[in-house]
């Protein structure tokens, strides 16, 4: 997978969460991190979606999961699962002290009622 189109191992992540929830005050269920550019958007189940809106609004369709302990990638264009692909610059997943859902004091109580499905 070191050979496709669209994946920067040298691009660092833009932050330990979301940043596009983060300034609008907002919680994400899980992370992913857009393998061109470090982007980290919250994942489809997240109420608002961030990371396929930063997909479908600068075109980079490789995400890698930005939580602690998972390698796989996406590839949004292709509908594909990759089980592992190239290193990508550390961290490699967010703050283990970080929750998921997160962060810990924005998630509402009834965060499950509010998942994408």
């Amino acid at each position: 997978m070191t050979d496709i189109k669209g994946i920067d191992p040298g691009a660092a992540p833009s932050g330990p969460g979301c940043g596009d929830c983060d300034a609008v005050g907002g919680w994400w269920f899980h992370l992913r991190r857009c393998a061109q550019c470090g982007h980290i958007g919250c994942c489809d189940s997240s109420p608002a979606q961030h990371a396929t809106a930063h997909w479908k609004s600068t075109g980079h369709p490789l995400v890698q999961s930005f939580e602690p302990g998972e390698e796989w990638f996406w590839d949004y264009d292709s509908g594909k699962l990759y089980e592992s692909g190239p290193e990508l610059t550390p961290p490699g997943g967010h703050p283990a002290d970080q929750p998921a859902p997160g962060p810990a004091d924005r998630v509402p109580q009834d965060w499950t009622r509010l998942l994408n499905r």
